[in-house]
């Protein structure tokens, strides 16, 4: 996991990088659920993919598809993916790919929205999937050219510096969001486009404090499946939750999810919202911490406490307690705050079960219902019980019970 070099490598339309993402399938956020389980905004986002396809022109022509079970659903993560929220990606969308240069592996992340009302909180209204329109086919083909014209970029040195920045990786992303359309700006200024696009593609990426995020989400996921099937590690590959039930996935016992009903965020609210407004917690964004940033690096991000509530000592402890439940420190994310100690990296089950706690997650806030989008940020963790399943799996599996 540590050892591993992600590299942006270009941008793809999802069905041609991903096999299993043929007609009538949509990648979702989480551990696997199915549509009679999903919450507002995971719904809100199918019904949206459904029209922005083409296979339904409304909401009520949306749901009867996929109630009906014309759809199929699948984890972003049993394909090398992962979406923020509730993550849900269509054949068509453009998605970026991610490759790990040291052990080959490939992950794939679609394209960031922005703040507000957008699909992967749920939002479906017109505006919405025009949005989605324009950067699946005006901004995905000028991005993918300037990443392929720059030789690729190196997103885990980008996290890196963006650490030393101010940023944590998950909520909190400026930092790298500026160095990333830094990167891509030349590039995209001499792409063939038209010069009204270029701008206005420019112009979209540092505007949106979140463009990075995707991206790094895929390269965590390509740093944390180098690290999956390890017979024996009791390490934990994967955090997600689908807005119904948070679930991990554990390297030494593959093809396992162990899950349990997803908490509600304490929080911060934007204005007309209160957490009566909030959905359960959803999204794959925890393979930053998975990976060892976002939450289990807000000692690098004082700031952010001013998105999620609370005080900059309380950054500092948050980070210093991830060390207690993780195996080792990250050798590249580097924490200024903390003389450059490596980053907690490598949630332990056996650790979080013995010490009783749990990991700390930063994470935006979905409306519970379909269609609204996002109320607000905060912070969550995940049930004790998941990962005391994983270590009761893990002896049966290894003969220790």
């Amino acid at each position: 996991m540590i050892g591993a070099r992600p590299i942006l490598k270009t941008i793809a339309r999802a069905s041609d990088v991903i096999p299993a993402l043929q007609e009538r399938r949509l990648l979702h956020a989480g551990p696997p659920i199915e549509w009679q389980r999903m919450s507002g905004p995971m719904r809100g986002a199918v019904i949206g993919a459904a029209i922005f396809e083409g296979w339904a022109d409304n909401q009520a022509a949306a749901e009867e598809l996929a109630s009906s079970g014309a759809i199929d659903f699948d984890p972003c993560h049993h394909h090398g993916a992962v979406g923020p929220m509730a993550g849900v990606t269509s054949p068509s969308m453009a998605v970026y790919v991610v490759e790990n240069e040291t052990h080959g592996n490939l992950a794939y992340s679609n394209l960031n929205e922005g703040y507000g009302k957008v699909l992967r909180y749920g939002a479906y209204a017109p505006e919405v999937l025009d949005k989605l329109r324009w950067m699946n086919d005006e901004m995905g083909p000028v991005v993918k050219t300037a990443i392929e014209a720059a030789g690729g970029l190196d997103i885990r040195a980008l996290l890196a510096e963006a650490l030393h920045m101010g940023d944590e990786g998950h909520n909190r992303n400026k930092a790298g969001s500026l160095l990333f359309a830094k990167l891509l700006a030349p590039h995209i200024a001499e792409s063939s486009a038209e010069a009204s696009t270029r701008r206005k593609v420019i112009e979209f990426l540092g505007d949106n404090a979140l463009s990075v995020l995707n991206p790094v989400m895929a390269a965590c996921k390509a740093m944390a499946d180098a690290g999956h099937g390890i017979e024996g590690s009791t390490i934990v590959t994967a955090m997600a939750r689908n807005g119904t039930d948070f679930g991990i996935r554990v390297s030494g016992l593959e093809g396992e999810w162990f899950t349990a009903p997803a908490a509600t965020p304490d929080g911060l609210y934007f204005s007309g919202f209160t957490a009566a407004d909030a959905n359960p917690d959803i999204g794959d964004s925890t393979i930053t911490e998975t990976a060892g940033i976002g939450a289990f690096a807000m000692a690098a991000a004082p700031a952010i406490v001013q998105f999620v509530s609370g005080k900059p000592h309380d950054a500092l402890d948050a980070t210093l307690e991830m060390y207690e439940i993780t195996f080792g420190e990250h050798s590249h994310f580097t924490i200024p705050p903390l003389d450059f100690r490596g980053s907690p990296t490598g949630i332990d089950v056996r650790r979080v079960v013995e010490l009783g706690i749990t990991p700390r997650v930063n994470t935006g806030i979905a409306h519970r219902e379909a269609g609204v989008g996002q109320v607000g940020a905060g912070l969550v963790r995940p049930p004790m019980e998941i990962f005391e399943q994983a270590l009761i799996a893990y002896a049966d599996r290894y003969g220790l019970s």
